[in-house]
């Protein structure tokens, strides 16, 4: 998995992602990509057993327990993204499977083939070793979000000293 058009087609129609190891803290990889893809209109379900709200959303112990609240209000978790080591995939695959999301992402660095091809049989689509948030900025031009393309760093040579 990982053509521009599937990766476009998985991003235009998973809205809802449940984000495993959403840190609360601001500075952490999890964080800036769930903040990223909020500010652009996903809905954010923070799944860590440790904290109570993140990003103004409430966390939840596990995926499963993430798809059952929100069942009660009619929304289905259509993304199940890890921010977890690698060994710690299974049991979040067949989680997602079990809750009827429609894919598994594992982020930059994780990479499980045997979870990614028992959600492939499943009928879930699997992506790995990837950022949603470079991927999402990459193929609907969110880039400047992170400070590309706004004049503030420039290979051209500055006229005047800065000081």
């Amino acid at each position: 998995m990982g053509s521009i058009a599937e990766l476009r087609r998985i991003l235009g129609t998973c809205r809802t992602l449940a984000v495993v190891g959403l840190s609360p803290q601001w500075h952490r990889p999890s964080y800036f990509a769930a903040k990223y893809m909020q500010s652009h209109g996903y809905r954010i379900v923070p799944v860590n057993p440790g904290a109570t709200e993140i990003l103004g959303e409430r966390a939840y112990p596990s995926v499963t327990a993430a798809a059952q609240a929100l069942a009660a209000q009619g929304v289905t978790i259509d993304m199940v993204d890890c921010f977890r080591r690698s060994e710690d995939i299974p049991p979040l695959a067949e989680e997602a499977i079990a809750v009827g999301a429609r894919c598994l992402w594992q982020q930059l660095g994780v990479v499980n083939e045997a979870a990614a091809d028992r959600v492939r049989a499943a009928g879930l689509d699997a992506v790995l070793d990837r950022c949603v948030k470079i991927e999402h900025a990459r193929l609907f031009g969110g880039l400047n979000w992170a400070g590309v393309n706004t004049r503030v760093i420039s290979a051209r040579r500055p006229q005047q000293l800065p000081y």
